[in-house]
């Protein structure tokens, strides 16, 4: 149901933790995730800690779900001088191309402890649903 929408993502991903170099609005890092099927919809948990509900942005267009965030640095005073930064600032991204199946009218999102959890319905269309053979009346010979 759900395709990722580049193959080079990952190794992005990797040269960015080696480098160590922050995310950008041109060249975004990813957002870890998890995605399965609970019942009739599908459920998408991003990793987002640190980041204000405020500077995480949804869309979907077409068939095309954005997350996109942005965790910027805490305001420090004049006299703090920091001895070790390991929390990666920046701007972060996940694209998934969605499936016809799913309902992308009723995305529900909730945020809680980090957590970004989207939950999207599969479409009325796409579950299985019996089919009943109708009975033939009985046909008269003419003739």
């Amino acid at each position: 149901m759900l395709m990722r929408t580049d193959p080079f993502r990952e190794l992005d991903r990797l040269t960015q933790q080696l480098l160590g170099t922050p995310g950008t609005w041109s060249r975004p890092s990813t957002v870890p995730m998890d995605a399965y099927r609970e019942g009739d919809e599908y459920v998408i948990a991003l990793d987002l800690p640190g980041v204000g509900k405020d500077a995480i942005d949804i869309d979907v267009e077409r068939n095309m779900l954005t997350v996109r965030a942005e965790r910027r640095p805490v305001a420090k005073a004049d006299d703090v001088q920091m001895e070790l930064s390991e929390r990666p600032l920046g701007v972060f991204s996940r694209q998934l191309v969605l499936a016809d199946t799913l309902d992308t009218e009723r995305i529900t999102a909730d945020y809680d402890a980090g957590v970004l959890t989207l939950r999207i319905p599969i479409a009325e269309r796409a579950k299985p649903r019996k089919i009943t053979i109708g009975e033939e009346s009985p046909r008269q010979i003419s003739g």
